[in-house]
């Protein structure tokens, strides 16, 4: 072959191999966005079909029983009365008892771990923190059941219940712990140093640059970890389920035995009401009612981080 014809096609053999490792990247590219995009839709399915399943079966319990009574009756003992209020009230009781303990403990950690601590000092306490949040939930209920509440009844309450909200929301208030922490720390470390630099310069303490510049610079993430905590917090079952009792009180005495919703959920899943009876479709309107609390407290955080959001250039 003369010379120059094998030039050409050597030119020929790259232009083409350079077509193919182009095709190739494209089909690469449409593989893997059709995959994110299943993904995702799976995602969505699955929402909307727990949501399609709340309403469908909730349908037959509301055909029964009014939406009046079910939202303030103030007794909840079916099948004679439908009353929803005791558990609701049990619920926020434990998400309130949960945040007045984790809040003010993991905000004081995450200003900790972002502004004073060493780096050595951060990779020790940031990963034991964490580990919190993977002990299962059913061992904060026995943690709760055989530690906290004999704890509480030898030093500060001696006529205390072993089945109590008290207990459940200290229990609580440890699991979501991690969770406020971490979120929170990761906030506050997204506000630019060049910020922390310039109270530093005006002649600002360190703590008064955290508590004027850092906290509100990061105050929509800080909102955000603490409605996040607040809304696992209203969902948690199995350590309410074994230290808060089985009794549908209303009340505001931490000290009494109390049920959430999650936990009324969990008991007649057990098995002891009849398939399709009116009792039975009680745990579908309830988890109705709790996923559109936990969802309200969801929209809210979005609400906020929207609204104070910090933009830094």
């Amino acid at each position: 072959m003369p010379k120059e014809d094998k030039a050409v096609h050597q030119q020929d053999k790259v232009f083409q191999n350079n077509l193919t490792s182009i095709s190739l990247r494209k089909w690469r590219e449409r593989i893997a966005r059709a995959l994110t995009f299943l993904c995702a839709g799976i995602s969505i399915f699955t929402t909307l079909a727990i949501v399609y399943v709340l309403i469908s079966q909730s349908w037959g319990f509301f055909k029964n029983v009014s939406l009046t009574e079910f939202l303030t009756g103030t007794n909840w003992q079916p099948p004679r009365s439908f009353g929803v209020l005791p558990l609701v009230a049990g619920t926020l009781q434990i998400a309130v008892g949960a945040g007045l303990l984790a809040i003010p403990i993991g905000l004081f950690s995450a200003v900790y771990l972002s502004e004073y601590a060493s780096a050595r000092a951060r990779n020790i306490i940031k990963p034991v923190l964490e580990l919190l949040a993977g002990i299962p939930t059913i061992v904060y209920g026995f943690f709760a059941v055989s530690f906290v509440t004999p704890l509480l009844q030898k030093t500060l309450i001696p006529d205390l219940p072993i089945y109590n909200a008290l207990s459940a929301s200290i229990v609580v208030g440890i699991m979501i712990l991690p969770m406020v922490a971490s979120l929170s720390e990761e906030a506050l470390r997204a506000v630019p140093h060049e910020l922390r630099e310039g109270g530093l310069a005006l002649g600002a303490t360190k703590g008064e640059v955290v508590r004027g510049i850092v906290i509100p610079g990061a105050l929509s993430g800080v909102m955000s970890a603490f409605l996040l905590a607040l809304s696992r917090a209203v969902g948690e079952t199995m350590a309410v389920t074994l230290a808060a009792g089985a009794q549908p009180n209303l009340t505001l005495d931490p000290r009494e035995s109390i049920e959430t919703m999650s936990a009324y959920i969990v008991l007649v899943s057990q098995g002891e009401a009849p398939y399709g009876s009116l009792e039975y479709q009680t745990i579908f309107a309830v988890g109705l009612y709790l996923f559109a609390i936990t969802l309200v407290i969801n929209l809210l955080a979005l609400r906020l981080v929207t609204k104070y959001r910090q933009k830094y250039t």
